[in-house]
């Protein structure tokens, strides 16, 4: 029933000790008490609650224990921040014999980072029964000389139990001759002394038998028994005596081996065996006092044998004894006190804490990066640490209860550093200062914050027409400092159209590479620049991009045969021209007039006469196509002569086109009126025609004074400022530049026209221009003042043609207009291709408005009425050549009628119908 009692009893304490667990804060700390030996899955308690964690929160927070050594007894549940004990406890082996086993631990929470420090007290169960180190203890007591009252020191038993779990009383079986005294030392150890009540006679009893049973405070109660056997001895009266019972010395730790810290005094009246001593430890020194100090046993002196350490234990109670040598021994006892002096002799200890696998980059000021904690184990100012960080680093610390939190002091940019590597420095204030070092690595992790970025402000491609679908045009390529996805590029062409229809219908780019392909086979007479715009993509969140303009130009090849303007080559109709018999040697038949729609070297015509009844009889200028006689006609010569001429271009490989053309001689040929078909749409009377041209001229001439008021006037208002006046040097910009082509009409005695004049005036010097000027002139373009007051040409890379190297040959090799041969004049046709059709437009537009009358009505001021009949797409290939008809002073040009013919006679050119369609 007792039994049963005390296990009761037993259990509600343990129920007891786990209502402890909902304790809070001790000393800023949370704080559980648990009993040893409790099973694994006890819970200790709910530590989000007590923590004051928001408990709807506590799965994001992510709870777990620090890497403490005392963290393998426990667990914690991330999810409903319930701490368990994780495997058994035992307090003897953590804690020993001391009166308080704390186990302590961290938490660590996550979003935001925090430590949370943890105290764990381990409660002692009684599972320890006293024992005594030996089963039989001999005590000799001389008879007579040995007064009641006397104590004799009993050996005590051990329990590793602590507290009321240790031994609480003795127990000594009851006889008339002891009794059991006891008391505590200064730790709390209960101690047992045998007193002798009645004197003791060795003759009426040598010996006693007694038992004496050592009881612990625990429910139920453990116990633990030994012998004692009393000896009664013989005479030995007196007993050795130290001069003071206490003694008291004070050592610093870490004090070399073999020092000699305090000599004890004892003193024996008795001579002989009897008076002399011999000197040892008590068995109630503890064995820890033992290992470090030792005892001369001849002169007392205590002296130290192993190393002090503050840390450990802050003083040492040694009780000494000094025995005689008499028979029986006499014995005296003292108790020495050491106290232990700390030294600074331990070195601060850094601990950092962190979850957290990098810091973004974008991370706000103050985010917290980790956790240091700062540990001296030495007391004082040698405990006191202060942490020094190193200077210019984005990161500082703030001290939180008894650590730190290592935050962000400045922004940071992975691209500029992407590691920081910390030491950090720990000093304590102890005299000389001790200090240790830590290294921390920290990453930055990447954000998506620099759009990629291509390796050219512009890419330029060249290609061939009639290409390939599916080559390759150019490759495009961009980088970004950012790292992974964040710099992972994905290229693409910009959305647009070009003359109606998508981009992605022109050209096409790999996604992964850059390479740009040609969807489509591309024409240099219908496109001679494509703009496109690609784009390069990162694959961060968000995405960043960045344009870049992409130009392929065209090259042009020889695709297009020679079209043939006049004499028309319908294939049914042959053309009949007719001369008279008495032509003499080098009169003009005919003029064959074609055009090619390549460019360059492409376009450049010869003719040649391949077949001829009388090939004696005519001859065909090479490079000008016109058809004359080589003699004077005969008699003999028959009326009719066929005429096969071919047309043939520069082209690699050259393409040829062919023309009939019968030349009938006669006797006699009626005088009349020529009529021009190259200009003329119907017949109209020589004074209307003259008309014509009169009023032509004045819409030209007037529009032409009116466009050049209106910009001197436009620059003069400017104060005379930076802005234009120095450009034009006091001089009208049609003055300047604009007279360099100037054509004039020469009419032929009937009214019709004889040739053009067009005069190219050497430009006036180059003066310094400010930006806010019009510059006439873009690469050999003449700029009319239509196109210097609308275009945009600084920014359009299309007006701008690319120089071609077929033009490279010398001067005496340049063709003039429509293959003309640079033997007879001195003097060259303008040498740059845009330059050459610009010019061959106006000179065109400006015959055809003189004979049609249109100068100045529909046409446009800047073209001379180019645009009123031909639209934007106009090029030289379009038109018929005219040159031949235009007479430019110093060059290589024939001057000739509009009928093709000299002084009127012989038959006009057929005008033609339409521009050929391009093959």
């Amino acid at each position: 029933m007792d039994y049963q009692n005390s296990l009761k009893a037993w259990k509600w304490q343990v129920a007891f000790c786990f209502l402890l667990c909902s304790w809070g804060w001790v000393s800023g700390q949370l704080h559980y008490t648990i009993a040893e030996e409790s099973d694994p899955g006890t819970l200790v308690g709910n530590a989000a609650r007590d923590l004051g964690l928001n408990l709807a929160d506590i799965n994001k927070r992510r709870l777990s224990l620090g890497s403490g050594g005392s963290s393998r007894f426990f667990a914690i549940d991330y999810r409903t921040g319930t701490l368990t004990i994780e495997e058994r406890i035992d307090r003897e082996s953590l804690c020993g014999l001391s009166s308080s086993c704390l186990l302590h631990l961290e938490i660590v929470a996550e979003n935001p980072s925090e430590l949370f420090n943890l105290e764990i007290e381990v409660e002692d169960v009684n599972d320890n029964s006293p024992i005594f180190l030996i089963n039989d203890q001999i005590l000799k007591i001389t008879e007579l000389v040995t007064s009641p009252g006397v104590h004799f020191p009993l050996q005590i038993a051990q329990d590793l139990d602590i507290s009321t779990n240790g031994v609480r009383q003795y127990k000594l079986n009851p006889n008339p001759y002891f009794s059991l005294f006891q008391t505590s030392r200064n730790d709390g150890m209960l101690i047992a002394e045998l007193v002798l009540e009645k004197t003791l006679d060795r003759e009426e009893l040598s010996e006693h038998t007694l038992y004496l049973t050592a009881i612990d405070g625990g429910e139920p109660p453990r116990s633990g028994s030994t012998e004692i056997n009393v000896i009664v001895l013989d005479i030995n009266d007196n007993a050795p005596v130290f001069d003071q019972p206490r003694y008291k010395t004070n050592v610093m730790e870490n004090v070399p081996l073999g020092t000699v810290i305090i000599k004890p005094n004892a003193t024996d009246l008795d001579e002989g065996a009897n008076g002399e001593m011999v000197y040892s430890f008590d068995h109630y020194t503890s064995d820890a006092a033992k290992k470090v100090f030792d005892i001369n046993l001849h002169t007392g002196e205590i002296f130290v044998k192993g190393p002090v350490d503050f840390e450990e234990s802050k003083s040492f109670e040694l009780f000494v004894k000094a025995a005689d040598r008499g028979s029986p021994k006499l014995e005296g006892r003292c108790v020495i006190k050491v106290e232990v002096e700390d030294v600074n002799d331990n070195t601060p200890e850094i601990i950092f804490t962190s979850k957290n696998n990098g810091v973004p980059e974008n991370a706000a000021l103050e985010t917290v990066v980790g956790f240091i904690t700062v540990r001296d184990r030495d007391s004082g100012k040698n405990g006191e640490v202060k942490l020094i960080l190193p200077p210019d680093l984005p990161f500082k610390c703030q001290p939180i209860s008894n650590r730190y939190a290592l935050v962000t002091s400045r922004h940071l940019d992975r691209e500029k550093v992407s590691q920081y590597t910390i030491t950090l420095i720990a000093s304590d204030l102890g005299s000389p200062s001790l200090s240790s070092q830590a290294t921390i690595i920290i990453n930055i992790s990447d954000v998506n914050d620099n759009p990629p970025a291509f390796l050219q402000s512009a890419y330029n491609a060249f290609i061939s027409e009639n290409n390939e679908p599916g080559r390759l045009l150019c490759s495009v390529s961009a980088g970004d400092p950012d790292e992974g996805d964040n710099a992972k590029l994905i290229y693409s062409i910009v959305e647009s159209h070009i003359d109606g229809s998508p981009v992605s219908s022109f050209v096409y780019i790999n996604s992964d590479t850059g390479n740009i392909y040609a969807q489509r086979s591309f024409d240099y007479e219908q496109f001679q620049v494509l703009q496109i715009t690609a784009r390069v993509e990162d694959c961060g969140s968000p995405k960043l991009s960045s344009n870049v303009s992409v130009f392929i130009f065209m090259k042009d090849t020889n695709d297009n045969f020679p079209s043939i303007l006049y004499p028309e080559n319908s294939g049914e109709v042959i053309n009949q021209e007719t001369i008279p018999r008495s032509a003499s040697a080098g009169y003009l038949v005919s003029k064959v007039s074609a055009v090619d729609l390549d460019s360059g070297h492409n376009a450049w015509l010869t003719y040649s006469l391949v077949q001829s009844g009388s090939p004696a009889l005519f001859h065909i200028s090479e490079y000008t196509g016109e058809v004359r006689t080589l003699r004077g006609l005969q008699e003999t010569d028959n009326t009719e002569h066929r005429l096969v001429i071919t047309v043939s271009d520069h082209g690699e490989p050259s393409l040829t086109s062919t023309v009939t053309m019968i030349v009938n001689i006669m006797e006699n040929i009626a005088l009349e009126i020529p009529k021009s078909h190259d200009f003329l749409t119907n017949d109209k009377s020589t004074t209307d025609m003259t008309l014509y041209l009169i009023i032509s001229l004045s819409a030209i001439s007037l529009v032409f004074i009116v466009t050049s008021v209106i910009l001197i006037v436009r620059c003069f208002r400017k104060n005379y400022d930076s802005s234009c006046g120095p450009c034009f040097s006091n001089k009208p910009l049609s003055t300047s530049y604009l007279d360099q082509y100037k054509p004039t009409l020469y009419l032929n005695t009937d009214g019709t026209l004889k040739y053009m004049e067009v005069r190219m005036a050497p430009p006036e010097p180059p003066q310094q221009c400010n930006p806010a000027c019009f510059i006439p002139q873009l690469n050999g373009t003449i700029m009319t003042p239509k196109n210097i007051a609308e275009s945009d040409w600084p920014n359009d890379p299309i007006q701008q043609a690319q120089p071609n190297v077929d033009w490279r040959i010398s001067q005496a090799q340049r063709p003039g207009p429509s293959g003309a041969q640079p033997t007879e004049e001195a003097g060259v046709w303008p040498n740059n291709q845009f330059e050459t059709e610009r010019l061959q437009a106006m000179i065109l537009a400006s015959a055809n408005e003189a004979a049609e009358g249109t100068s100045g009505l529909g046409g446009s001021t800047g073209t001379m009425g180019l645009s009123a009949r031909y639209g934007p797409q106009f090029t030289l290939q379009h038109v018929p050549d005219y040159r031949q008809n235009v007479y430019i002073p110093g060059s290589t040009l024939t001057p000739t009628n509009a009928a093709g013919k000299r002084d009127g006679k012989g038959g006009g050119n057929k005008k033609k119908s339409g521009k050929k369609d391009k093959k």
